[in-house]
């Protein structure tokens, strides 16, 4: 399960929005306790990618090693990464689960024309054949929606 505060729920849909019609993306930072993952925090990225940015965001693996040490620095872990899906379903792509790794909560946000709709987790299994959809509570209730400015 991963818990996300209001402050990060938005901060991700305020920067899908911005991103539109490119996909967004950034880490999530926070804490755990087995599966359970409470996102508190989170760096927005650029979008590294050189081409088709509205179906794909890049990166660049320096930024990995500066989300670790900087989580480590705060007495953090890095729980996940988020990005959004501008014009289609909040469900991952075959090159989402190409490219994710086991246990990190990977959220992605659906922006419909411009606008941020529905928001999902999904955790890729220990074998790496597929993502398992993952609850999401925010603002005290589960499957977080998120419209008109308020998380749902």
């Amino acid at each position: 399960m991963l818990r996300l505060t209001n402050h990060v729920a938005e901060r991700i849909k305020r920067h899908a929005r911005l991103a539109y019609p490119d996909e967004c993306c950034g880490f999530l930072f926070g804490t755990s306790d087995g599966d359970l993952k409470h996102a508190s925090r989170l760096f927005e990225l650029a979008n590294a990618s050189s081409r088709n940015r509205s179906r794909r965001f890049l990166i660049r693996p320096g930024e990995f090693r500066n989300a670790e040490l900087w989580a480590r620095g705060k007495s953090l872990e890095v729980v996940g990464l988020y990005h959004s899906h501008p014009d289609h379903p909040a469900r991952p792509s075959q090159f989402d689960l190409d490219h994710a790794l086991p246990w990190w909560s990977y959220v992605i946000i659906s922006v419909e024309q411009g606008t941020p709709s529905m928001l999902t987790s999904w955790v890729l299994k220990d074998d790496r054949s597929e993502f398992v959809e993952e609850v999401v509570e925010g603002a005290g209730v589960t499957a977080v929606k998120m419209s008109g400015g308020v998380v749902e």
